[in-house]
């Protein structure tokens, strides 16, 4: 109860001060903005007190007052102008948000559900396909930021700064603070989040396409993308299997029952990498979810502000408070800080290219990114830049590199299929019309490229960190904007058929070709379940929680489905190299002296002392990947809890 108010009161504030702030926009952007304002400040408040009181309960009732000053100062500097009123375009848009917003909303509240840790009968936790791999580094960066000290470390490489966007987690810690579970602590800021992106691009395409529909197909277009894989899956799939069985079905059922199976995600062997991106990335990615939350909103502020012509005036209330909220988006996600650099600078130089009020919108922009720049850059200097070039950085974060992960080596050389059947096939017919819509004379299509053309080449030359495959999440805010000239294409196409009796038979053909894929892949989401902790382990994480000490150091293996870590939220000497290697941080030693620890205790004693080591596990996984000399363990720690998963050691106070 106390987080739902605690919720209540970001988003009442939210929503007030954008309806001081921008009277003049419609009704349900009102809405929108305000409740992504609303959690925008719920981010970043509580952490910027926490600088000073913690990650605390304290810290967050006293984040409570600047939110009453921001609030109050909006008021004080409100627009006077008349309150913009519910008309007919609000109620088509309330409709189309029915039709296509809620379903997604009710889908993805589910999949939050299902998928961000489901407490089964028999007391283990599980997670579906998609969060199997990365939700138990969230949940070890939630657990252990409560009442942590600002700037956090890593739970999982202790003495290492967490310069990892952490303020989507940390949003969770605070649902987590106030009393709800872990599970709901991770579902409803996601499920809201999603919710809000959903809204946003659809409010988005009415400002950016010309069509009254226009707005439904853009945004099937960016959430239900999938490509051509479907073709790969049912290729000669009107025969029969050996055993009689009809060989389309067999195929659907690979898909349904296969471990990434479905025709948006085969790297090996069809190359198919073009994700959806609600069962690949919004659900199963936080961090991108939460930013891709607050990067819309800047693109609507930014297309919508800049976007006027000579004459009628360049917001000044707007602007503000585009640079502040672009300004706030390094710690939340840093690809959709990049994104949003990338497509201002696009953006400025087609505007200084074409408009005659080149002067003007310089001195607007300049004062857009100053803002910005002056906001962002202790967020890079003291968290991202830390990352980027830190001195235990196994392997550079930036190079030069080629085509995406259509290239084995970044070279041109390397690439695995043509440059443009690889997107054809992963993106489908919408890259074919997207093409065909450039070659046409449309200003304002051109100008919306404009913007995402530096994102494209960013994506498309430059590795932004190890894990290459990443760069989809600067790919996908570049097709965002794509699929709004994409939608205006097929509404400017389907108005010219208007004469052929074979029209409807057209749009299913194509509903089929642009959606089948991600359909079968949601499919799949849906139905997908896997453990991720039995209930012993479950056990283990809460007696660590509930009896260890909050600032305990555990040494245990470094499996990525570690109850220490991600239930209990402490710390451990070392995680898996599954997240590590690609945050660029080199476990060979600590991993070198995990090993020999549990191969020969007493021998090691120092291991325990160079890491602060307060207590040791041994559980299935430690059994399984070390040589554990049980014996020596019991002469340097004590039992103090054990089931038939596991035991936790104290280290003896000797030690």
């Amino acid at each position: 109860m106390i987080a739902c108010l605690y919720l209540a009161a970001y988003l009442f504030c939210g929503l007030a001060i954008v309806r001081f702030l921008l009277p003049r926009k419609s009704v349900l952007t009102r809405v929108w903005l305000g409740a992504s304002l609303g959690l925008l400040m719920m981010m970043w408040l509580p952490a910027l007190l926490a600088f000073f009181v913690k990650f605390s309960v304290l810290g967050h009732l006293l984040a409570l007052l600047p939110l009453g000053g921001i609030t109050a100062g909006a008021y004080f500097l409100r627009d006077k102008a008349t309150l913009c009123s519910w008309d007919e375009q609000e109620t088509r848009l309330g409709i189309q948000l029915l039709i296509v917003a809620l379903p997604l909303t009710i889908l993805s509240g589910y999949l939050q559900y299902t998928h961000n840790v489901r407490v089964m009968e028999d007391g283990s936790w599980w997670v579906g396909q998609a969060t199997y791999g990365d939700l138990a580094m969230h949940m070890s960066f939630v657990t252990s930021l409560k009442n942590a000290a600002f700037p956090p470390d890593y739970s999982i490489y202790p003495g290492m700064q967490l310069s990892y966007p952490f303020l989507m987690d940390s949003l969770s810690t605070t649902f987590y603070l106030f009393g709800f579970s872990l599970q709901t602590a991770l579902g409803v800021p996601g499920t809201l989040m999603m919710a809000l992106c959903y809204m946003g691009v659809m409010v988005l395409a009415r400002e950016m396409t010309g069509g009254r529909k226009t707005a439904i197909l853009a945004a099937l277009l960016f959430f239900l993308n999938g490509g051509l894989g479907f073709l790969y899956d049912f290729d000669l799939a009107g025969g029969l299997e050996s055993d009689g069985t009809l060989t389309l079905w067999t195929r659907i059922e690979n898909i349904l029952e296969g471990y990434y199976m479905t025709p948006t995600n085969q790297p090996t062997p069809n190359n198919l990498r073009w994700s959806n991106v609600i069962a690949d990335l919004m659900l199963p990615q936080r961090t991108l979810l939460g930013g891709w939350c607050m990067v819309i909103p800047c693109f609507y502020l930014l297309f919508t502000t800049f976007g006027m012509d000579k004459g009628e005036g360049r917001p000044l209330r707007t602007t503000i408070l585009l640079g502040m909220w672009g300004g706030a988006l390094p710690l939340i996600h840093t690809h959709s800080f990049v994104a949003l650099a990338l497509c201002s600078l696009g953006l400025l130089v087609y505007d200084l290219c074409h408009r005659e009020d080149r002067r003007d919108r310089l001195c607007w922009y300049a004062l857009y990114g100053g803002i910005a720049c002056v906001l962002s850059l202790p967020q890079l200097l003291g968290f991202t830049f830390r990352q980027v070039f830190q001195e235990e950085a196994k392997h550079s974060f930036m190079e030069v590199w080629f085509n995406w992960v259509n290239s084995r080596d970044g070279s041109f050389a390397g690439m695995i299929d043509g440059y443009g059947w690889f997107y054809m096939k992963n993106i489908g017919l919408p890259f074919l019309i997207l093409v065909l819509a450039l070659l046409e004379k449309n200003s304002k299509w051109r100008r919306i490229f404009a913007g995402a053309l530096p994102i494209i080449l960013a994506g498309e030359f430059i590795r932004f960190q190890p894990n290459i495959y990443d760069n989809n999440k600067l790919l996908y805010l570049a097709w965002l904007l794509c699929c709004m000239i994409v939608s205006d294409w097929c509404a400017m196409l389907w108005r010219r058929l208007k004469q052929l009796r074979a029209r409807p038979v057209i749009a299913v053909l194509a509903a089929v070709t642009f959606f089948l894929s991600a359909g079968l892949t949601l499919w799949r989401e849906a139905v997908s379940g896997y453990q991720a902790f039995s209930a012993g382990a479950v056990q283990i994480g809460e007696y660590a929680r509930d009896h260890t000490e909050e600032d305990a150091t555990f040494l245990t293996g470094v499996h990525h489905l570690n109850p220490v870590a991600s239930i209990a939220g402490r710390k451990i000497v070392c995680g898996p190299d599954l997240w590590l290697y690609y945050h660029g941080l080199d476990t060979t030693e600590r991993k070198r002296d995990i090993t020999a620890f549990y191969a020969d205790p007493e021998g090691n004693r120092d291991v325990l002392e160079k890491y602060q080591v307060d207590y040791i596990l041994v559980s299935s996984y430690e059994r399984s990947d070390y040589v554990l000399d049980i014996e020596g363990l019991t002469q340097v720690a004590e039992e103090v809890f054990a089931n038939r998963e596991g035991a936790i050691y104290r280290v003896r106070e000797d030690e």
